[in-house]
């Protein structure tokens, strides 16, 4: 029997992170959860795998996921980076406060655990990491200032980490999301959404497992929406 998989989330307490890590482990995987509420930890539990209650704005909260699959498992195969909610003001009413906590929420929440898991990944000969972005990442809305400026950054980083490791075979995409039901729903952005209707967390979860899988092999370095139409002209 080949040996089991295992794909770690950050962030994965609730949301879309949380239904990542529960398709993720139907489709086989061993699934390490982080999540500063403790949510992550009642998940993994459910799921067979590893919780850890602790913040993706920490480094030793991430060894210590790092560190806990490989002492339970000995690899790791997949790594999803979720994230939580960033400043939201008028754009030049951001204080450096809130632009620098933009950045730890929206871009340092990938490239700490990257830094962890892909020295692992190398050493295996192979590995997938999946960012959780945003639709606005490249058309950017005032709703969602620090989330927007930041994940462009995040496109930029995942072009040159795919440069670096793709004879690595190690593969980074990001997930841009539109509208998910993970959000509070209203009756105007539903109508601005070509299909008519919010995504569900289920649908972004789908798009994460196939490019964890080996049929996304080669694909690395893009961005994939997955908005119901919402940014069809960009």
């Amino acid at each position: 029997m080949a040996e089991q998989k295992v794909a770690l989330v950050t962030a994965g307490g609730s949301g879309m992170g949380a239904a990542a890590a529960r398709r993720l482990a139907a489709d086989g995987f061993a699934v390490g959860i982080l999540s500063s509420s403790g949510k992550g930890e009642a998940l993994a539990a459910e799921l067979g795998g590893l919780g850890v209650t602790g913040s993706n704005q920490s480094v030793d909260d991430l060894q210590r996921l790092v560190d806990g699959a490989m002492a339970r498992w000995g690899r790791i195969d997949v790594l999803v980076n979720s994230a939580g909610h960033g400043p939201r003001a008028p754009v030049l009413e951001l204080t450096d406060e809130q632009w620098h906590a933009g950045m730890d929420v929206y871009l340092l929440n990938v490239i700490r655990p990257t830094r962890l898991v892909t020295p692992v990944m190398r050493a295996q000969k192979g590995g997938a990491i999946i960012n959780i972005s945003t639709a606005w990442a490249f058309e950017p809305s005032a709703m969602f200032p620090t989330s927007a400026v930041f994940r462009a950054g995040l496109a930029a980083f995942t072009k040159l980490f795919a440069d670096s490791h793709a004879a690595d075979n190690v593969r980074m995409n990001n997930v841009l999301p539109g509208w998910i039901d993970s959000l509070p729903a209203t009756e105007e952005r539903r109508q601005g959404v070509p299909m008519g209707r919010y995504g569900r967390s289920e649908e972004i979860a789908a798009t994460i497992a196939f490019l964890a899988s080996e049929g996304a092999g080669y694909i690395t370095g893009q961005n994939i929406r997955v908005d119901g139409g919402l940014m069809r002209s960009i």
